[in-house]
Formats: structure tokens, sequence, C-alpha cells
């Protein structure tokens, strides 16, 4: 006689999950059932919530969508290194050490969501219906922001005007202006790089004002480029500087001298007045001296100008939004699907959910 049969852990496994997929397969087959004997249900909420949809499609407001591309060269070595070496012997700094940190890998693309930026660019003016006026205003204008703000004394008077002095803004109007700048670079402003391995950056804003948006990305581009330029090329900049002005200054005593020297010798016409003409000398000494330097300073100028030359950076505008701009609207055919489909789905789930609360609670 054989033993009792015994049942492994694995067969017990087994027999568990043939009973729990056979009564998901039991519990589906039954919620069906119930959802197809509520369609009606279903359906009127399919029918309201594309009402719904397509009453938000009518109420939505066209958004205008500008993008700008550029791309960013810069020269990674210098052919100046040995000029540049013997500069800095003399205490020269003619630049062109390495990159800005600032500005490399996506580190641009941070800059130009910065709050600085974002600011200089809303602070700029722009020229709409006939009247300038600055991108803050403008954007305030569009969003409607200052709805609500006729009972507060110290926020209906806040403004933006051109040419304003930003260091003595009020406290409301730092604090408008932080809010505007927060709400762009959230909800409005998108910077990136379509591909990595390219120098291509795009700049896209998306509002409900096709001039703001159009204006605002052209821009910020064009103060970001600025503050690239000036820190890109500081050091080179006050180098060339300094060297123009030793050359300026040195060019007029040069000049003084020369005059001065003539003047010496139509006074010792005499040679044989030997101590008279040792002024002469001293004078014509002190020119060639003052040639000397001159000649130095003029080409180190012209070393250091060229440095800068190679130090500035190419900004390379490559696409800029044109009017009319890309135009996004929520349409009525996609409102009417899209809220029918929720309308439906979330009709079903509290149908479900009402179901099995009710076996539950049974």
């Amino acid at each position: 006689m054989g033993g009792p049969h015994t049942t492994t852990n694995a067969e017990k496994n087994k027999f568990v999950e043939e009973i729990s997929f056979k009564d998901l397969i039991l519990k589906l087959k039954e919620f069906s059932k119930y959802i197809w004997r509520k369609k009606i249900i279903v359906i009127l909420s399919g029918l309201i919530g594309g009402g719904l949809g397509l009453t938000a499609a009518f109420m939505s407001k066209p958004t205008y969508k500008a993008e700008l591309s550029f791309v960013l060269e810069e020269s990674n070595s210098n052919p100046l290194g040995a000029y540049m070496g013997i500069a800095s012997q003399f205490g020269l700094d003619l630049g062109g050490k390495g990159g800005s940190g600032l500005f490399e890998g996506d580190n641009i693309m941070e800059f130009l969501r910065s709050r600085l930026m974002i600011e200089k660019a809303l602070l700029s003016a722009v020229t709409y219906d006939n009247k300038q006026s600055t991108l803050a205003e403008l954007y305030m204008d569009a969003y409607k922001t200052r709805q609500g703000w006729e009972k507060d004394s110290l926020l209906k008077k806040v403004s933006f005007p051109l040419n304003a002095d930003r260091s003595s803004f009020s406290r409301q109007q730092d604090s408008v202006l932080n809010t505007i700048q927060g709400a762009i670079a959230t909800n409005h402003l998108n910077v990136a790089r379509p591909d990595k391995k390219l120098s291509f950056i795009v700049v896209g804003c998306t509002t409900l004002n096709e001039t703001f948006s159009k204006e605002f990305v052209e821009t910020l581009v064009r103060e970001a480029t600025r503050f690239y330029i000036e820190t890109k090329t500081k050091r080179s900049t006050t180098s060339v500087d300094r060297l123009q002005a030793q050359a300026d200054s040195m060019e007029v005593l040069l000049n003084r001298k020369t005059y001065e020297t003539a003047r010496v010798q139509d006074i010792n016409q005499n040679p044989a007045r030997q101590v008279a003409n040792v002024k002469s000398e001293l004078v014509m000494r002190d020119k060639v001296v003052l040639q000397t330097m001159y000649a130095e300073v003029v080409k180190n100028l012209e070393i250091s100008k060229i440095a800068m030359a190679q130090d500035m950076p190419v900004i390379q505008i490559v696409d800029k939004p044109i009017l009319p701009l890309d135009k996004r609207k929520f349409g009525k055919l996609k409102g009417i699907a899209l809220g029918g489909i929720l309308g439906g789905m979330l009709c079903v789930l509290v149908l479900i959910g009402n179901k099995v609360l009710r076996e539950e609670l049974a």
C-alpha cells in the first residue's frame, strides 16, 4: 500500500495562483456586466464631461510660443600663448587663460533662467500698440495682474517705468517683479539643448501675448550675450584700457620732448660751446628713452588687442522668432473628446467603488 500523498509547497502556490487568477477573471466579468447595466449613467457622464470640455475650450485663451536658437562658439586654445608668457613677466594680464566656468557646459542654460537675466529682460523697453513700456508692464497687462489691487493703496501704485533705477525699487515693486520672474521661469520659459553633442541652445517662451513672447526671448538672449561677452573679455579689456592710457600719456610726453629738443638745438648753434651741448644731449637721450618705451607699450597694446579679439566669443543667432508666432489653443474637438473620456472613466470608477463598498458592508 502506498503512503498518503503529500502536497508540496510549489503545488500549493500554483493552486493559490490559479484560484486568484480565476477569481480575478470572474470579478472582471462581474464588473463588466455591472457597468453594462449602468451604461446609461456612464454615457450621460461622458456627455456631461464632453460638454465641460467644450466649455473649457471656448473659455481658454490662445497662447503664443516664440523660439530662438543660437550657437555658442569659443576658442579653447589661444595661439598667443607665447606672447602672453612674455607679457606676464612684465605684469601684464592679456587674458586667454581658459574659459569662464560660468558659461561652460549646461551652465549657460541655467544662467538664461536666472533671476538676474529675467529681470534685466523684464525691465527692457518694448513697443506695443505704438506705445513704449517695459516688458514687465506688458506682462502685467496680458495677465491682468493688477486686478484686485484697487483696494491696496500701495500695490495699485506699482509700475515699472522705462529707465528706472533697479536699486531704488520699493518693497512692493521688488515683490511684484519677483513674482513675475518666478512665474516666467516656472511656467513660460523653456531653455534646452536639443542635442547634448551640439552647441545649439533653444530658448522658448509661451505666453498669452504674442509681442511679449517674441520680444522676451530676443531681449533675454541679447542681455545674456552682452553680460557673457563683458565677463569673458573683462581681463583683456582691462589690460587694453591700461595700456592705451599709458600709450596716450607717453605720446604726449614724447611730443613735448621732441619740441624741447628742437628748441635746445636752435639755442645752441655755436659748436665751440661744448658745455651748452650737454643739455641738448640730455634732452636727446630722454627722447630716445621715451621713444623706446613708447614703442614697447604700443607693441604690448597691439598684442593685448589681438588677445581680446581671440577671447571674444561668437554667439551666432540661428533662428529668430518671426510674426505671426505659433498659436496654440485648446481645440473644441479635443475638449469634447478629452472631457467625454475623463467623465466616462470617472463615472466607471465611482460605480465600481460604490459596488465594492456595498459588498464589503453587506
